[in-house]
C-alpha cells in the first residue's frame, strides 16, 4: 500500500491499467487538500494579489530587486502577497511582503529535484497535485503580477486567461511586467490566435502589460478602487 500511495503522485496519468484500491485513497488526499487549503485560506483578512514567475531568477538579476519591491509595494498598499513559496521570482514578491510587514502566502509544490520553499514566508501551504494548488490561487487572488517565466508561469497564466475568458472565475486585473520580454507573446496572441479567430479581439483586453512592479500595482489599485474588474482600457 505504501508504494502504491507513494506511486499515487503522479494520478497514475501514465498508466493504462483499470481502478485499483490505491485510487481510492488518491481521491481521499485530494479532497483532504482542497479542503485543507481551502478552510486556511478562508481566514486570511487581506485582498490577496498572487505573483507569478521563474523560480530561476537568481538575487542578483535586476528583476529580482524588481519583483522584491513589487511585494513591499503591495503591503503598502493594503495587499497580502501569495506566491508558489519557490525561489527566484516567487522568493522575491515574498521577501518584499516580509520584509514589509506584510502578510506572505506561500503555496508550496512537492517536487522531487526543484522546489525549495524560500524562508520568507508568514503563512506556508504545501501541496502533492499541481491542479488544487492552481485552484487556490484562483480562488483566493484579487489580482495577478505575472513576470517573465518559463512554462510553469505560462501554465499558471494560460490557466487564469482561460478561466476569466470563459466566465468560470470572476475577472480580475491581470497585469505582465516586462514589456520587452512578453512583446513575442502579445505579437503571437494577435497575429496568430486572433488573426484566425482562435480568440475574440476583447480577449486582448483579459490583461495590461507595463515594464514596472510600481506601474502594475498602480494599475491594480486604481481597478480596486473604482470598481473595475481589469479590463484594459
Amino acid at each position: 500500500m505504501a508504494n502504491d500511495l507513494k506511486r499515487s503522485d503522479n494520478l497514475g496519468l501514465n498508466n493504462n491499467s483499470e481502478f485499483i484500491p490505491a485510487d481510492s485513497w488518491r481521491i481521499l488526499r485530494i479532497m483532504s487538500e482542497f479542503v485543507d487549503s481551502f478552510d486556511y485560506m478562508a481566514r486570511m483578512p487581506e485582498m490577496l494579489v498572487s505573483v507569478f514567475g521563474s523560480a530561476r531568477t537568481k538575487e542578483d538579476n535586476p528583476l529580482y530587486a524588481e519583483a522584491r519591491n513589487t511585494g513591499k509595494l503591495l503591503v503598502d498598499a493594503g495587499y497580502g502577497v501569495i506566491t508558489g513559496g519557490g525561489p527566484g521570482i516567487m522568493e522575491a514578491a515574498s521577501r518584499g511582503a516580509f520584509e514589509a510587514g506584510g502578510t506572505s502566502i506561500g503555496l508550496n509544490i512537492e517536487l522531487p529535484m526543484e522546489q525549495h520553499p524560500n524562508t520568507y514566508q508568514t503563512d506556508s501551504l504545501s501541496f502533492r497535485y499541481f491542479f488544487v494548488r492552481k485552484v487556490c490561487f484562483l480562488k483566493y487572488s484579487t489580482a495577478l503580477i505575472v513576470y517573465p517565466g518559463g512554462f510553469g508561469t505560462l501554465d499558471e497564466l494560460s490557466e487564469v486567461l482561460t478561466m476569466v475568458q470563459t466566465n468560470k472565475i470572476n475577472m480580475v486585473p491581470i497585469v505582465f511586467v516586462g514589456k520587452k520580454f512578453w512583446q513575442g507573446f502579445i505579437d503571437w496572441t494577435q497575429n496568430t490566435l486572433l488573426e484566425e479567430g482562435m480568440i475574440s479581439p476583447e480577449d486582448m483586453n483579459l490583461f495590461k502589460v507595463v515594464d514596472s512592479g510600481k506601474e502594475a500595482v498602480d494599475w491594480l489599485v486604481e481597478c480596486h478602487r473604482y470598481g473595475r474588474r481589469g479590463t484594459v482600457k
